[in-house]
């Protein structure tokens, strides 16, 4: 029975830090949209017809990042 007496102020006290938790990630942001990731995932960009500008593009890519 003293243990109730440590543990229901420590419950208080993780559910206080857990509720500013959740105000902070809704504040910063982190909520703001749920269904652009869900759809990012189905976009498929190796199924697009590529143009020789963005082939050239890719290449010019490739080269900045192995000169880095």
């Amino acid at each position: 029975m003293e243990v109730i007496y440590g543990l229901i102020p420590s419950m208080i006290i993780i559910g206080i830090v857990l509720v500013i938790i959740l105000f902070w990630a809704i504040k910063s942001g982190q909520f703001d949209d749920l269904e652009g990731d869900a759809h990012r995932i189905l976009m498929d960009e190796d199924l697009t017809p590529k143009t020789p500008q963005s082939k050239e593009n890719e290449k010019n890519k490739d080269k900045t990042i192995k000169t880095r």
